[in-house]
């Protein structure tokens, strides 16, 4: 693996910069972003189990249903008559938590106007500040890249 090995404690550094690119990029509120990361290790869960969850975070009523529509969650399998109906992240959702963790262990945020919309001319004042954030986390990680040995 090329991931450079970074402090134990050093991980959550730039979670602010990546949490803004997931959801620029996915159009995820940080409450949504916080529902998936912990239905990820839950496999399949019940809707009682999301709402066991969703109590903790801004409220949204629609939340459950607009991430079914939106296809981050989906049914898992048939479930029969009398049992409850099981859920499960979606491929899509799976992609994109384990993008946030290869970030997180140290992968670079891409800066092309394709994968990145927050490289787009004309954009808002806070994108530009996180734009340049994201240049500078990504130098810092060729840096550290270069100076560890593979």
């Amino acid at each position: 693996s090329n991931l450079m090995k970074l402090k134990v404690n050093d991980c959550l550094k730039y979670w602010r910069v990546i949490r803004y690119f997931i959801k620029s990029k996915h159009g995820l509120t940080t409450s949504d972003l916080d529902m998936l990361l912990f239905l990820y290790s839950e496999d399949i869960f019940t809707k009682e189990k999301f709402k066991e969850f969703n109590e903790l975070l801004s409220w949204d009523k629609d939340r459950f249903d607009r991430l079914l529509r939106d296809g981050w969650i989906e049914v898992f399998g048939k479930s029969p008559k009398k049992h409850k109906t099981l859920y499960d992240l979606s491929f899509k959702s799976q992609r994109v938590i384990s993008s946030i963790y290869k970030k997180l262990s140290g992968e670079e945020i891409p800066t092309d106007v394709k994968n990145n919309r927050i490289f787009v001319k004309n954009v808002k004042y806070s994108d530009k500040v996180y734009r340049n954030m994201i240049l500078e986390m990504n130098k810092l990680r060729q840096q550290q890249r270069r100076l560890s040995p593979e």
